[in-house]
């Protein structure tokens, strides 16, 4: 579990399903994303982020307000092993439901998440990346230090034109140098 000023990052809990399902269905939550999720889709999704931070001890997240104990979404680190010619590669990734955009939740998590990368775990790199038309999660992304790399064509979004084009973000380990 990771903590800061107002979020817990923790392991994924019953009480999370149907707002994360809610969430997932969402169609403001989802717009950069090819489709809404189903509720087995969501559920098939706390299943394996919750088996992998079992094995791993860290992943995907789920995130909750420490004033009042409610789900918000999700933030962590996942591993890309091979979809992308910059693959192998650990990328940061979040979202959040709809109500709590814009109070810096997401920038507050993924600080937590990258220093865990960078200080607990050793990573010398982590990745971000998003739709290009994706300016929220980009200004995130350079709120938390990330430097632009490219564009690039998501193989899983190829055919969207609105959201097939993605840029790539990353951040070097700071301890390292």
């Amino acid at each position: 579990m990771l903590e800061t000023e107002r979020l817990l990052l923790r392991q994924w809990k019953d009480s999370d399903k149907l707002p994360f399902m809610d969430m997932s269905m969402d169609p403001e939550v989802m717009t950069y994303l090819p489709t809404l999720l189903t509720e087995e889709e969501s559920l098939k999704l706390i299943q394996i982020a919750s088996e992998i931070i079992d094995r791993n001890k860290w992943g995907i997240w789920a995130v909750e307000l420490k004033d009042t104990n409610e789900f918000i979404g999700f933030i962590g680190l996942h591993n890309q092993p091979v979809l992308f010619d910059f693959s192998p590669c650990i990328e940061i990734a979040w979202r959040l439901a709809k109500k709590h955009w814009g109070k810096g939740y997401a920038t507050e998590g993924a600080k937590a998440t990258l220093e865990y990368a960078f200080k607990k775990l050793k990573l010398s790199k982590v990745v971000s990346f998003t739709a290009t038309v994706n300016k929220p999660s980009e200004s995130v992304m350079k709120k938390i230090g990330m430097t632009k790399v490219k564009e690039f064509v998501h193989p899983e979004f190829s055919g969207d034109p609105n959201l097939e084009k993605h840029v790539l973000y990353e951040i070097l380990n700071p301890y390292f140098r």
